[in-house]
């Protein structure tokens, strides 16, 4: 009777859990999909300018979490945070990083230059390793360093075709890979560390605004009704997509989320290409293709180190299966 009820609860818990991979599995796709048709988004307040954006980016998404966190009464998950000096530094640095990175984003998507953004993204997994090797120590396997050699051809190929580096996708890249060592090292239930790295970048961003008004530029309240709603809307569709990643996050494996996270530069590239119609010379074709390569040899190397980590924790519990998303 009891080895009955114990083999009941097993399953019932093994249901659990899958049911709770796929749940995260729909937040990866849904936060990834959002960020991939950000090209599709800025175009329509192209009115204001990238700083304007910029600044009403982080104004509202400070106004949206004061809002998610009323109603899902969490403001108690913020003092643990606070009371850390070493852990507001972190964040104070990672809202620099990410105000680079969404500067530089809005202001690349709005100058037409959609497909060299998505290539930042491309790259991003390769830069971020290499961080991990440079800041914090890490040693890469043998296929990461011919994973980021190949990257590294790409650039000198692009470099070439483009007459100057791809210095856009290099500094989001850079940048975003930044950000999230420093998430990392910080450690935070992610929709408090969202919170106060917006809480510590408003101030400026509402100086900036208010500074606009003065002068007469603020294109906020000053344009159609519907100009305005999407720029308040910034603030919008960059807390949600950053909620679902952190809790996509916290249900599925990171080799998953490594593997997702390409959605985004792959939509904002088809877009840049099929529906902006952004030119895309030989050499350019030769630049992506190549990336792409580098990240064939990435994520083969994640996808097999992951399954040497997952037969030892098997052999480890005595043959217990543990709970993968099917990506």
């Amino acid at each position: 009777m009891g080895d009955r009820l114990s083999t009941t609860s097993s399953a019932e818990e093994q249901a659990r859990s899958h049911a709770s991979v796929r749940l995260g599995l729909l937040f990866g796709i849904g936060a990834y999909a959002i960020w991939g048709f950000f090209p599709l988004y800025f175009p329509l307040v192209e009115q204001a300018t990238a700083l304007e954006i910029l600044s009403e980016r982080f104004v509202f998404s400070l106004l949206f979490m004061v809002v998610v966190l009323t109603v899902t009464r969490s403001w108690s998950r913020l003092p643990p945070v606070l009371r850390h000096r070493r852990s507001m530094a972190l964040l104070s640095a990672a809202a620099a990083c990410i105000a680079g990175n969404w500067g530089v984003y809005i202001w690349a998507v709005n100058g037409g230059n959609v497909v060299e953004a998505s290539f930042g993204y491309f790259i991003n997994p390769l830069v971020l390793v290499l961080i991990g090797v440079v800041f914090l120590g890490e040693r890469l396997r043998r296929l990461q360093w011919v994973a980021v050699g190949i990257a590294a051809l790409a650039v000198v190929v692009l470099t070439w075709g483009l007459g100057r580096p791809p210095w856009i996708g290099l500094a989001l890249a850079f940048s975003f890979a930044g950000y999230g060592t420093l998430k990392k090292l910080v450690g935070a239930d992610p929709m408090a560390s969202l919170t106060i790295e917006t809480a510590v970048a408003s101030p400026i961003a509402l100086a900036y605004l208010v500074h606009l008004q003065l002068i007469g530029s603020l294109v906020l309240f000053h344009s159609s009704v519907p100009t305005s709603l999407l720029l308040m809307g910034t603030g919008v569709i960059t807390a949600i997509p950053l909620v679902m990643f952190g809790a996509a996050a916290n249900r599925i494996p990171l080799t998953s989320m490594g593997l997702l996270q390409y959605l985004t530069p792959i939509i904002q590239f088809v877009i840049g290409v099929a529906v902006l119609g952004e030119t895309m010379p030989p050499v350019r074709w030769a630049g992506f293709a190549i990336v792409w390569a580098a990240l064939v040899v990435f994520s083969y190397d994640g996808l097999r180190q992951g399954g040497r980590n997952r037969t030892a924790r098997r052999a480890a519990a005595g043959g217990v299966d543990e709970v993968e998303a099917p990506v």
